[in-house]
């Protein structure tokens, strides 16, 4: 059974938005390195559509999407919730950029990706949910595309704290992880468990055949 707090999650980011902008734009950027990982696994291209990126749970588009934009892609930033997506559209307005108000879990798309990023995001889905959305990964990742997640180190459900509110997350195993790669046509390129140069965030590099 789900704990109740995963139904409670779009309601937090919602009434505590702008505290939570504030503490992501005082927190170093830390992702730097898995981002400049998962870039070099795209091909250079001359077309703007051969450099799209999707980032699902993209927030208000910092750090991630404007470290993207800087490097020389276009971003299509998905987000559950309003204020950020208003923010994202105020703050990169003019840029390459699309924001879409949506449930990472009800995305449709007419298109692929030359890359896909789900960080800090995927791992609030409940765990069935988690094996669905690999069905969309395998979707909307063009071939040779990358794939960059971050999980729990292990399987179950883990419950944090935001402003006094339980924050929920969840994770399957390693293996089961390593088997969705499989299934739903990627390669793992690298895989770290808790990495202590990234704040200790267990964090998959996958590369679609």
């Amino acid at each position: 059974m789900v704990h109740p707090s995963a139904d409670y999650l779009p309601i937090i980011y919602k009434r505590y938005a702008k505290a939570w902008r504030k503490l992501r734009a005082d927190a170093p950027f830390i992702e730097k390195a898995w981002l400049d990982r998962f870039l070099s696994m795209i091909p250079k291209a001359e077309s703007a559509a051969e450099r799209e990126i999707l980032d699902l749970g993209s927030g208000d588009g910092y750090p991630i999407a404007h470290y993207l934009i800087e490097e020389g892609y276009s971003v299509t930033g998905v987000d559950i919730t309003k204020a950020f997506i208003k923010a994202a559209q105020k703050n990169f307005k003019g840029m390459p950029a699309e924001w879409v108000l949506a449930d990472m879990r009800d995305i449709t798309f007419d298109k692929t990706f030359s890359g896909i990023i789900a960080w800090d995001s995927y791992f609030h889905l409940p765990p069935n949910d988690q094996v669905a959305l690999f069905k969309k990964f395998e979707r909307y990742c063009a071939p040779g595309a990358p794939l960059l997640i971050t999980t729990g180190a292990d399987a179950g459900e883990a419950i944090g704290e935001f402003n006094g509110h339980d924050l929920y997350h969840a994770s399957l195993s390693p293996d089961h992880y390593r088997q969705l790669f499989i299934d739903h046509g990627f390669g793992l390129i690298q895989y770290q468990i808790e990495d202590q140069s990234c704040g200790g965030r267990t964090i998959w590099l996958a590369k679609k055949r």
